[in-house]
């Protein structure tokens, strides 16, 4: 049987990113024989499915499924473009362009020789496999957005199944350096001695303390002492360990931002706190009010305020530095103080009131939130009684993860992680950037310039809690505004973008605007989710 093509020359260069093997160039169907079936074996990919002029993303889809259900584990070898190409009789472009999708997802990357690898897999919104029915008589779980929200909404959120999973507060967990963290953890090990895996220090260990010194000094112009640092367990329980602390000096009542995060209101309840709504405007928080309100200390996120995304203006700076000075205490999340696309950086208000600020911080938006290691800076005067309620919570966080983040910090690779994924959370942000304005055209979007979240406002009589409970029916997940207010606030919904690809922020977005359109004609009930 005669080819009407030969094979290619087994000496040719191979492919850039991957090794070739030989194979033969696609035809037609031979003189005498029906038409060939295009089709691989490599997971079972047709081609048919794939719409016109929209292969290249199909096979994209195909690859990251794969990838997020375990049947390209990490360490898979993608065949080379040739390869698949050849199999699916498409032309090698649109396999390329399939791969090179993964590549800026994070999900493959190119290794060589070695050819094209798996190195990370999407992070997953719902079940692998579908659970078991429950019976009859079993409770089914609750709309999380029905009524007002407790204390495990967002645990209940959180485990709501979802195609695309859009509320805020997490980074690309596709891009988690594992590689650099298993050159930090088998380092750390190798110099490990057997008195470092007692109990440790209830402030942290030393090694991590130094560390963060020197990265806050570096990245956010915090000057301080590696005695002066508390590592905690993320920004949440150094929010209920300053809580402990002002309670012992006599504080009960708390200001916080309006609109500011109901988890922050969430914690101070739980440490039997009293919470103030403090107004946000473009300059950030009102220092009229707060200088009103009576309250001894208030809890801000003055860099990338939460969800406006607002940067307390200097006027501002000022104002709540004379308040401070009168007595009040500040405490300071530095909110997503490092994602920034569009602006400088925002000084730290630690690193100009240090006698009057509890500065706390955390790498649950720079590596990822299961890590739980995050910091906690209090004034002198507190600082024993905050060593003290860290000692009586937990008696100190895990050492040998706190050791693998010093070297992570110390040795340059968390600041090479940041260049990377602020790049790519920069691709995402525009990616939703433009997808709200082909779907949505009518909401106003805040919060742009930084961060990992955009805030959304609504026309009125759009009730936002409806709006999200809708999407949530259509497969995509997204916050309320409502949920993050105190007083009536413009209906919205706060979106983020870090962990999700542009495809699915895209196809995400048009879920929202789909879902909006479809409500549109019922009128009345919550105007803004608050009743």
């Amino acid at each position: 049987m005669n080819r009407s093509k030969c094979a290619p020359n087994e000496g040719a260069k191979p492919e850039g990113d991957v090794p070739e093997e030989v194979v033969p160039e696609a035809t037609g169907p031979e003189e005498g024989e029906g038409s060939t079936p295009s089709g691989a074996d490599f997971l079972q990919l047709d081609p048919a499915q794939a719409p016109r002029g929209g292969r290249a993303d199909w096979l994209a889809e195909r690859l990251r499924a794969a990838i997020g259900d375990g049947r390209l584990p990490v360490g898979a070898r993608l065949p080379p473009t040739r390869v698949l190409a050849a199999d699916l009789r498409l032309s090698r472009g649109v396999v390329t362009a399939a791969y090179q999708r993964l590549v800026e997802d994070g999900h493959v990357a190119g290794r060589g020789r070695a050819g094209t690898v798996v190195v990370a897999a999407p992070p997953t919104t719902g079940a692998a496999a579908p659970a078991p029915a429950p019976p009859p008589e079993a409770a089914q779980p609750a709309d999380p957005f029905a009524g007002e929200p407790d204390g495990a909404v967002f645990e209940r959120l959180r485990g709501a199944p979802a195609r695309i999973d859009l509320t805020p507060g997490v980074p690309d967990l596709a891009a988690f350096p594992r590689a650099a963290w298993l050159r930090a953890e088998r380092a750390v090990l190798a110099r490990l001695s057997a008195a470092d895996l007692g109990y440790g220090d209830p402030r942290g260990a030393p090694a991590l303390r130094a560390a963060v010194v020197r990265w806050l000094a570096r990245n956010r112009g915090v000057r301080a002492d590696p005695g002066e640092v508390i590592v905690v367990s993320g920004v949440a329980q150094a929010l209920g360990l300053v809580a402990q602390v002002l309670g012992e000096e006599g504080v009960r009542r708390v200001g916080v931002e309006d609109p500011g995060s109901l988890g922050v209101r969430q914690h101070l309840a739980r440490a039997g706190m009293a919470v103030a709504p403090l107004p946000v405007d473009a300059e950030g928080v009102s220092a009229t009010a707060l200088a009103e309100s009576g309250v001894g200390a208030a809890v801000l996120t003055p860099a990338h305020q939460f969800p406006t995304g607002v940067v307390l203006s200097a006027a501002r700076r000022g104002a709540l530095a004379r308040w401070a000075r009168g007595g009040g205490i500040v405490v300071e999340d530095d909110y997503d103080a490092e994602h920034r696309y569009g602006r400088p950086p925002a000084p730290a208000l630690r690193s100009v009131l240090p006698e009057s600020t509890c500065y706390t911080g955390s790498v649950s938006k720079l590596l990822a939130p299961a890590l739980r290691l995050g910091w906690l800076l209090v004034p002198p005067r507190l600082h024993a009684a905050a060593v003290a309620a860290k000692r009586f919570a937990d008696l100190g966080s895990a050492v040998l993860p706190q050791l693998v983040l010093a070297h992570l910090m110390d040795s340059g690779d968390l600041e090479r992680h940041l260049r990377t994924v602020r790049r790519r959370h920069r691709r995402r942000r525009d990616a939703m950037v433009a997808a709200l304005a082909a779907h949505l055209p009518d909401a106003a979007v805040h919060g742009a310039a930084a961060g990992l979240h955009l805030l959304v406002t609504l026309p009125p009589g759009a009730a936002d809690t409806a709006l999200a409970s809708a999407c949530l029916e259509r497969g995509v997940k997204v916050q309320p505004l409502s949920w993050h207010t105190q007083r009536p606030q413009p209906p919205g919904l706060v979106l983020g973008y870090g962990a999700r690809t542009a495809t699915e922020i895209t196809e995400g977005v048009a879920a929202v605007g789909a879902a909006l359109r479809a409500l549109r004609p019922r009128r009345g009930g919550r105007d803004n989710g608050q009743g």
